[in-house]
């Protein structure tokens, strides 16, 4: 895999990969960066429409419920599995597209940013009016909803397209359409890509450690649990961070620990 030095330069034609057939949409796929670069794109061929769902039922019975763009704010793509309507965040429920950070590599070996065509894909999709119909809540405290525009589902157009991946981890919704796309070679299928959870998972940073005040190192910990204090090479010390806004302190004793109220954290 290629995650660094993405040659942003060979993608200068990834607004002319979609192009409006009626109800349908084309896709232009890539078959290696070589020959979607400016000088070789006359060589890529067009693949069959991928056609489009016409507005569904739920759409309309969720209207008046939906987030909707213009009424609620000006629509924005984040990334290929998140838009902004106004001030909403909305995570697109069960899917996941490349990071932005995130490159590909083609069938030669060559670096595409695979993130960024994610993006331009949803943007190209995401036209007319965008209703977005929430399901949930991430942990973040976004919005995870299925959207429609006049592409139909956005989240099942994303699949088809091979510009996101069904988020089997948290549904299944889109599985079948992820299948589709694979068969067919579509996008990310025609070459090699890293899922992106695991990219997510090789890059995230862990937090620096932090530096206990002189020798007091015993961590004074508050949570769901209480008061706990954790002794250095215990089993939660590394993984537990003092925030001293919240009432957590260091200690440099467990006796001092004990009289302040503290009790000793379990492993």
């Amino acid at each position: 895999m290629h995650k660094s030095c993405v040659r942003l330069g060979k993608l200068p034609y990834v607004a002319a990969f979609w192009a409006a057939l009626g109800l349908g949409v084309t896709l232009i796929p890539f078959d290696t960066a070589e020959a979607v670069s400016e000088r070789d794109a006359g060589k890529v061929h067009a693949a069959p429409p991928l056609r489009l769902a016409s507005n569904s039922s739920e759409k309309s019975r969720s209207l008046k419920s939906a987030i909707l763009s213009g009424r609620d704010g000006a629509l924005r793509v984040v990334d290929g599995d998140t838009l902004a309507i106004g001030e909403i965040k909305i995570r697109l429920h069960g899917i996941d597209a490349p990071e932005l950070s995130q490159s590909c590599s083609d069938m030669r070996g060559e670096s595409w940013a695979c993130g960024d065509w994610s993006k331009a894909v949803l943007a190209r999709l995401a036209v007319g009016e965008v209703a977005c119909v929430e399901k949930a809540r991430d942990r973040y405290g976004r919005t995870v909803a299925v959207c429609y525009g006049d592409a139909g589902d956005l989240n099942a157009e994303m699949v088809r397209a091979g510009a996101a991946y069904a988020y089997a981890k948290y549904s299944r919704d889109y599985v079948a359409d992820e299948e589709a796309a694979r068969a067919g070679g579509h996008g990310l299928w025609r070459a090699g890509s890293q899922a992106p959870a695991a990219y997510r998972a090789e890059t995230r940073v862990a937090p620096a450690p932090q530096t206990p005040p002189s020798d007091c190192a015993i961590k004074g910990n508050i949570s769901s649990s209480g008061k706990l204090y954790h002794m250095p090479g215990g089993r939660w010390y590394d993984g537990t961070r003092i925030n001293a806004t919240s009432g957590e302190r260091w200690f440099c004793s467990e006796s001092e620990a004990r009289a302040a109220g503290w009790r000793k954290a379990k492993g």
